[in-house]
């Protein structure tokens, strides 16, 4: 069988790469069969020998397809001329094109899962430094595009990190379901091989180390489907982190910025201009493997014993959404590795609305005196007086005013409660926890690759 060469992902779905897996599984099928008496040795060995694609004619190949319309039969016939006769007519013994594809297919997408989890595994470590950097950066927080409550950058992080480390967990728990090997004939039934039917499969399956299909149909493709559903899902958490971090790059927040090579033009006109082309690479192309979803979905959907027309749909579902989702965790991972980060941005954007931020912590003190709908009426008040005056009074202005809250809070205490960075709850040490997690998990994730 073909040797086992690490490639990308680009050169991973190219056809040379494609026909090499296919060879692959010939060659696995033809020693089993050899081994089980289907098929003389010699053929199963000369076979294999031959099941290289530096050995097939591409042209010829290239040639035949466009004759026959057909992808497999022509390399079928190819790999018989290389393999020779007599132990040529002993390819493809007793196999349909849709088990020499679907499981070749199989072995790409094992190799593609491979290079995801790599990749994803550095995005988890890149999220895990960067939530321990910014644990204790205060921020606003904020609901709704309003600010709500002082947060620190690393609990920001950490809600992304949490979704990224279950993205892993998905992946690796989907791998039994994916990882499998189909050789079941025609239709699933095992016609052509008949009692020994079984056994060619679970043979093929140990040879390329994948896993049997208990119920070899071609129909049954959920699993695909299962995959793209993961890749759409990651790719939307990481346009989530793509798009805060364009926002919070703004002008108008300036709180964080991509790590921008020197001489970056970010516009031929405005050459102020400092555009998120990272975080907006994510965005475009999260968009396009979100779009595959549907047509995976739409594959699922098959006529009698199989569709080829769907089987192609997913095919190229499948393909596309691994090649989009490995270029974003790259780039991703390129921004939160090098992200800038501006505090002093953060505390002005805090001190923007004069202590307002900080209105839960002025209610939940007052409401251990005054009761919690009285002190959420107060507040309330306070707040609205804030915000009908402008800038012109501040909120610390009309708390100390009220008499409802100064006879329960002196003005040293209304200062303390006014600090947003008395006010991050445990921010800092989720951002911590998190951290830790995902270190541990990365480092779950090297092991597993590793003992691959």
């Amino acid at each position: 069988m073909g040797d086992h060469v690490e490639l990308d992902m680009h050169e991973l779905f190219s056809l040379r790469s494609r026909l090499q897996r296919y060879l692959d599984v010939e060659a696995a099928l033809a020693l089993t069969q050899a081994e089980l008496g289907i098929i003389p040795p010699a053929a199963g060995d000369k076979i294999a020998e031959a099941a290289k694609v530096e050995l097939i004619d591409l042209q010829r190949l290239e040639a035949g397809q466009a004759v026959t319309g057909h992808f497999m039969m022509p390399l079928v016939t190819e790999l018989s001329r290389a393999v020779g006769e007599p132990e040529g007519e002993y390819v493809h013994w007793g196999a349909t094109t849709q088990n020499i594809e679907q499981t070749g297919d199989v072995l790409g997408i094992r190799d593609a899962v491979r290079l995801l989890t790599e990749e994803l595994r550095g995005v988890i470590e890149a999220l895990a430094g960067l939530g321990e950097r910014t644990a204790d950066t205060v921020m606003a927080g904020r609901t709704h595009w309003q600010q709500a409550v002082p947060i620190t950058l690393g609990f920001k992080v950490a809600t992304w990190t949490d979704v990224m480390i279950r993205h892993a967990e998905r992946l690796e728990q989907l791998k039994p379901r994916l990882f499998t090997s189909m050789t079941g004939g025609a239709a699933g039934t095992f016609a052509s091989m008949g009692e020994r039917g079984p056994a060619v499969q679970e043979g093929v399956a140990r040879r390329l180390e994948l896993t049997p299909m208990k119920v070899p149909a071609r129909n049954i493709v959920d699993h695909f489907a299962e995959y793209v559903l993961l890749l759409g899902m990651m790719a939307a958490t990481l346009a989530s982190m793509a798009e805060e971090v364009s926002r919070l790059m703004s002008a108008e927040f300036g709180e964080v910025s991509e790590s921008l090579p020197k001489g970056d033009v970010g516009s031929s006109t405005m050459p102020q201009k400092r555009n998120a082309k990272k975080c907006m690479e994510v965005v475009i192309k999260s968009a396009r493997i979100r779009a595959l979803v549907p047509t995976a979905l739409e594959a699922m959907i098959q006529s009698h014993e199989v569709d080829g027309t769907r089987s192609a749909m997913m095919q190229h579902a499948v393909e596309q959404s691994s090649i989009l989702t490995g270029d974003i965790l790259r780039a991703i991972r390129k921004v939160m590795t090098d992200l800038e980060i501006y505090p002093e941005r953060m505390r002005a954007n805090l001190e923007l609305t004069g202590g307002l931020i900080n209105a839960e912590a002025v209610m939940m003190t007052l409401a251990q005196t005054i009761g919690r709908q009285t002190a959420h009426e107060v507040v309330h008040d306070a707040a609205y007086q804030v915000a009908r005056s402008g800038a012109s009074t501040t909120f610390s202005d009309v708390l100390t005013a009220d008499p409802r809250v100064n006879e329960h809070l002196s003005k040293e205490e209304l200062r303390k409660l006014l600090d947003p960075a008395a006010h991050t709850g445990l921010s800092a040490e989720i951002a911590r926890k998190t951290a830790s997690r995902a270190r541990a998990a990365a480092q779950l994730m090297n092991n597993d690759a590793e003992v691959k």
